[in-house]
């Protein structure tokens, strides 16, 4: 009787038992042509994880994670995964020829390798550049239609992917297309060169009922966030011109209207992480994003953005940056520059926007020269790009004083001045204090009016 009660009791016990469940994700793999790191990167870059690769170009490691998609960079080439916790991925690739040699195996390998297809068939109908958007309404909207449906096909005929997994991936292939829609008459004017460029009526009528309050994609779809994005600013710019007041701060109010808090906070944080680093106001855009904000580690990190912006207002010292490789030789401190203006622009060669604004500084310094004013280029490139950072200044004859940061975006100047995007101009007054820590663009009318109010 003694045996069969602790049979029993054992058996019970081991029912009873749970196993832990795996909250980790494990990456691991073998690249041939190796860079030192990898780094993974959630899609909105809000988590940013190092993953350190051996002289062998082996690499694993455990990663504790709190969203699903990320991009795998190794300095060229990008993979995007779904990762999902209990995953045990492996991934191996040439980095010199990384469309035919990349492979990906293991658990969780079925859904990414759905999406190593899914972005090849993009680039096959498509294409990799920017030629679809020079396309008419009617071509362009083929184009898409076909991608929508050939890529529906691919998922349905997935038989290692689950059922729930397809289902919202069948939404985010329609919210693809749609986002595609929504962002043509804005991509056509800039590649075709047609400013003035709208849309005909009914293009975006497939966009009409969408719901906009759904939690569950607005997690999963970044092109639903996108839409989500864009519906709340073309709101924003509504009541900017009603209520006379700027684009950002009304944005901020629009979506603080938002009923779902993940959405509301998702969205309010996403902007303001860079917005409050660009606004006129930082005083009026703090207290609207806190006043609508109910995510504690959101205010958080926004409140220390603040702060910090807060040291480099009108008036405050400059933070300097100290020996920097002058293009002209030597080196160069923002304190040998004392007595004059200083107009920073802070760069890289692979900054498109950047570039755009060459020629308008390039005229800029020309009409300056010799007045009271240095203008300063400081590049943000990384180390690795110093030759062709060289190469850049030298072919595009790039004038007034060509700097290259000591730790590109490490760099204490660029983390004093909060800079989160670039390009960046700032304006330093003689005695090296901050005139304005967000000048106003070459490319801008306004800055020749600052110019002119400071007597320069």
């Amino acid at each position: 009787m003694n045996k069969i009660f602790l049979i029993i009791t054992v058996i019970t016990m081991i029912s009873c038992k749970q196993e832990t469940p795996v909250d980790y994700v494990v990456v691991h793999g073998k690249i041939t042509n190796k860079n030192k790191e990898l780094t993974l990167n959630s899609r909105d870059r809000s988590i940013k994880e190092v993953i350190r690769v051996a002289d062998d170009g082996s690499f694993s490691d455990t990663l504790y994670l709190d969203t699903n998609t990320y991009i795998l960079f190794d300095g060229k080439n990008r993979v995007l995964l779904y990762l999902e916790k209990g995953n045990n991925i492996n991934i191996s690739f040439d980095t010199n020829d990384f469309e035919n040699t990349i492979a990906i195996s293991g658990k969780g390998s079925a859904i990414n390798n759905y999406l190593l297809t899914k972005e090849k068939i993009g680039k096959e109908i498509i294409g990799s550049g920017t030629e679809v958007y020079l396309l008419g309404e009617k071509d362009y909207k083929i184009k898409f239609k076909k991608l929508k449906s050939t890529l529906e096909e691919l998922i349905k005929a997935e038989k290692k992917i689950s059922n729930k997994f397809k289902i919202k991936e069948l939404r985010n292939i329609n919210y693809a297309y749609l986002n595609k829609l929504n962002i043509y008459e804005m991509y056509h004017a800039h590649y075709a060169k047609m400013p003035e460029f709208k849309i005909s009526e009914g293009f975006l009528s497939d966009l009409e009922n969408l719901d906009y309050t759904n939690e569950e994609d607005f997690i999963f779809s970044s092109d639903y966030k996108n839409l989500i994005g864009s519906n709340n600013y073309k709101k924003a710019k509504e009541l900017a011109k009603i209520d006379s007041i700027s684009e950002d701060i009304a944005f901020l109010k629009i979506v603080g209207n938002i009923r779902n808090e993940t959405i509301k906070n998702r969205l309010l944080f996403d902007n303001a992480r860079s917005g409050i680093t660009y606004t006129d106001d930082l005083e009026t855009f703090y207290k609207t994003f806190i006043s609508n904000s109910t995510n504690i580690e959101n205010n958080k990190q926004i409140t220390e953005s603040y702060k910090k912006l807060k040291t480099v207002a009108k008036g405050q010292p400059s933070p300097k940056f100290e020996n920097y490789e002058n293009f002209a030789g030597g080196t160069t401190s923002l304190d040998d520059l004392k007595g004059r203006f200083v107009y920073v622009d802070v760069w890289a060669t692979w900054c498109g926007p950047c570039k755009r604004e060459i020629p308008f500084l390039k005229k800029l310094e020309g009409k300056y020269r010799g007045k009271n004013i240095e203008f300063v280029s400081v590049s943000v490139d990384k180390a690795v790009d110093h030759d062709k950072w060289k190469k850049m200044v030298k072919e595009k004859e790039l004038k007034g004083i060509q700097l290259f940061s000591d730790k590109d975006w490490d760099s204490d100047f660029v983390k004093e001045y909060l800079i989160k995007g670039i390009p960046r101009f700032i304006l330093i007054d003689p005695k090296g204090n901050i005139v304005n820590s967000n000048a106003p663009r070459p490319s801008d009318s306004k800055l020749i009016d600052l110019f002119n109010e400071l007597k320069i």
